[in-house]
């Protein structure tokens, strides 16, 4: 074969790629068709986070991009009969004018055509007005009508208003939207009667219910990729784990996946990013303070004390349970805090006066001034500023980017996982026990920018997740403080020392309500090291 032989084969492997409808219509022939993510992702052999993030913007390549317009093209051609005899104004048209404006984002499909008013021009998010809706839309927090968005977000004025769903009161979902027929081709030929959208939205208008659900449950899945890996390698125990920790990311995704179906609210897996929480230069970092606690106490009482080193079990297991952003950072500037969104804020914070007895709640600080923390560190100080504790002044906020939030987004996902873990514990089940550890801290060290785990880009939640484990580890600290035991030091999320009878406080074990002993040595004033560092 000649070289130009050689050059005459590539060129014919390369063609031209099969062209996409746009995000926004990709997801309303998927829920037309009453098919989930996750049945469109084995059809397919990807995620269903894979296929969300295609439906918010992103485009597949290759044979994949083929496959994924054919099935398009196939469901667009199933409706194209049964949207025959629709009135023009049933349907949306199929090919979207150059100059349109940007379609908005499907987190918020509405229960009833759009109003008049949909069409305007979307005010700046720092504005953050209520705008009076045309008519009841699902809010935000509790699914339930409301008549007003804030922010973008639809969602009851009043917090006594929002309720949860019951048996009795249930909440609807919203009907599925029309979609106007898209011209079905083969997959070797491009469609052009449709232009193909590639940008992301640039703004979020929030999370809403799915138009259609399916039972949730992640089965066990856990289980089933231990067994597999221990056949796979004979039952040895070192090599099936090894296989498991590289598999972390991926089947940590998948559960994810599987434990979100039926869920309330869908997520933005990659939505525009601030600068701030973006890194300054390549191995450095972006601009988040997470408030990890490094702190000694300088003095101790008088005498000889036996310092007990405790370790906090499954600390980024917990903190899986915090307030998280559902949808796209939006900034706003001179309001107070809104518990009912989640974000990171600008702050100055307060001046603490209890450093000889208590960790600083923002870390160890070498400068003074404003700095951007993460929500719990936020909600900490203002729980500690507030009348039950007293503790400090409130902090000063500046400026905030902050979403529609809600704790329980990751909480199906913790519980799969803490099952797991406390059915490892009880087996003596080492493999599964590494295995689920390693996936919940490298499903939260991944979910910034990282080229292991590409489904989900939220540093966001991987900076709140972190500080809620730092938090919880403040509070524990502040617990054995009130109980009567003597703090000596407080460190990352997991290592409190104290002095006195901490199992009144503390009950001892390795489930993730538990503590358990990680040393014990011997400080006071006669021994050479006051300050009880710990001995290795």
């Amino acid at each position: 074969m000649s070289d130009f032989d050689a050059i005459d084969s590539l060129l014919a492997t390369v063609g031209p790629e099969a062209e996409l409808p746009s995000p926004r219509i990709r997801q309303e022939l998927r829920e037309r068709a009453r098919l989930s993510k996750a049945q469109v992702a084995r059809a397919l052999g990807v995620s269903p986070s894979t296929v969300a993030a295609w439906e918010s913007g992103r485009d597949p390549a290759g044979e994949i991009r083929t496959k994924y317009a054919y099935l398009l093209d196939g469901l667009a051609a199933k409706f194209t009969t049964g949207t025959a005899s629709a009135t023009p104004s049933a349907v949306e048209p199929a090919v979207e004018p150059a100059m349109a404006p940007a379609p908005a984002t499907t987190d918020t499909p509405p229960a009833s055509p759009m109003p008049e008013e949909s069409e305007e021009p979307e005010k700046d998010g720092d504005d953050d007005e209520v705008e009076a809706l045309a008519a009841p839309e699902p809010c935000v927090l509790c699914g339930h009508p409301a008549g007003q968005r804030v922010a973008g977000f639809v969602q009851h004025l009043d917090p006594a208003d929002c309720r949860p769903a019951t048996p009795e009161n249930p909440v609807a979902a919203p009907a599925p939207p029309a979609v106007e027929p898209v011209q079905a081709t083969k997959p070797t030929a491009a469609p052009t009667s449709r232009t193909t959208t590639t940008r992301p939205p640039e703004r979020s208008h929030g999370p809403a219910r799915r138009a259609f659900q399916e039972p949730s449950g992640p089965g066990d899945l856990i289980g089933q990729a231990v067994k597999a890996a221990l056949a796979e390698h004979h039952g040895d125990i070192e090599a099936a784990t090894a296989m498991l920790l590289k598999r972390a990311i991926p089947d940590a995704m998948r559960l994810l996946d599987e434990t979100r179906k039926g869920a309330r609210y869908d997520v933005i897996a990659h939505p525009w990013i601030p600068d701030i929480l973006k890194k300054q230069t390549s191995r450095g970092a972006d601009q988040i303070w997470e408030a990890r606690p490094k702190w000694t106490r300088h003095e101790l009482p008088p005498g000889k004390h036996e310092v007990t080193a405790l370790d906090i079990n499954g600390a980024y297991l917990s903190a899986l349970k915090t307030h998280l952003p559902l949808g796209q950072l939006e900034h706003s500037t001179g309001l107070p805090h809104d518990r009912r969104r989640a974000g990171v804020h600008l702050i100055t914070p307060p001046d603490w006066e209890h450093e000889d007895v208590l960790p600083n709640p923002i870390g160890n600080r070498d400068e003074p001034g404003p700095l951007w923390v993460t929500e719990p560190t936020l909600r900490l100080l203002l729980r500690l500023s507030g009348p039950k504790y007293g503790l400090c002044a409130p902090p000063e906020i500046h400026e905030s980017y902050t979403s529609g939030a809600t704790e329980n987004l990751l909480e199906k996902f913790r519980i799969a996982l803490k099952d797991a873990r406390d059915a490892a514990i009880a087996e003596g089940d080492e493999v599964t026990l590494e295995y689920v550890k390693a996936m919940y801290s490298k499903f939260v060290s991944t979910m910034g920018e990282s080229n292991y785990n590409r489904e989900l880009y939220r540093p966001d939640w991987m900076h709140i997740i972190r500080s809620q484990a730092f938090s919880n580890l403040w509070l524990k600290a502040l617990k054995a403080h009130d109980e009567g035991l003597t703090v000596v030091r407080a460190m990352g999320t997991d290592e409190l020392h104290v002095i006195g009878d901490w199992h009144r406080v503390f009950p001892e074990g390795r489930g993730v309500t538990e503590v358990k002993v990680k040393d014990t040595y011997t400080a006071g004033t006669d021994t050479d090291d006051s300050t009880g560092e710990e001995q290795e």
